[in-house]
């Protein structure tokens, strides 16, 4: 009988560390970074039917012009007068406030990919200029900056 109650309290112990870790796992910091995002339902109808990697990335660029007129593009779209990776995603703010947007990223993996690494490491804690040393670091051997 003995034998069963350390069975028993051995199996209590392995359940109560089990739950323990797993919601240790599951709290969520109170450092959690909440990027920006525009609204999907206030995007062009191209935009809400594309891959949601490219949906993120406009919702991501539109609400963030501080950082990502800051950011540039290696895609080589300085040829078409972009002056950042913004440029991909925005063609023009009206007086209003009112975007009207470029459809340059929808077709551009480059142009997603880096907004995406910038999202990953604000997300991570990283500063926008650290964002910016990555960007290019990895994307400069694509071509030069669209950054004047």
């Amino acid at each position: 009988m003995f034998s069963k109650t350390r069975k028993f309290l051995f199996l209590l112990v392995i359940l109560a560390l089990t739950t323990t870790a797993v919601s240790a796992c599951s709290t969520s910091n109170s450092d959690d970074v909440h990027l920006a995002m525009l609204p999907l339902d206030q995007m062009p109808m191209d935009i809400q039917n594309a891959p949601v990697a490219v949906q993120e990335a406009y919702r991501f660029n539109t609400a963030n012009p501080d950082i990502m007129q800051d950011i540039p593009c290696y895609c080589g779209c300085g040829g078409i007068d972009h002056t950042s990776n913004y440029d991909c995603y925005v063609s023009a703010v009206d007086a209003n406030g009112k975007i009207t947007f470029d459809n340059h990223a929808l077709g551009c993996s480059i142009c997603v990919d880096i907004t995406q690494d910038v999202m990953r490491m604000l997300n991570d804690g990283k500063s926008p200029q650290d964002a910016r040393a990555y960007v290019d670091a990895t994307y400069s051997k694509y071509g030069p900056s669209n950054i004047p």
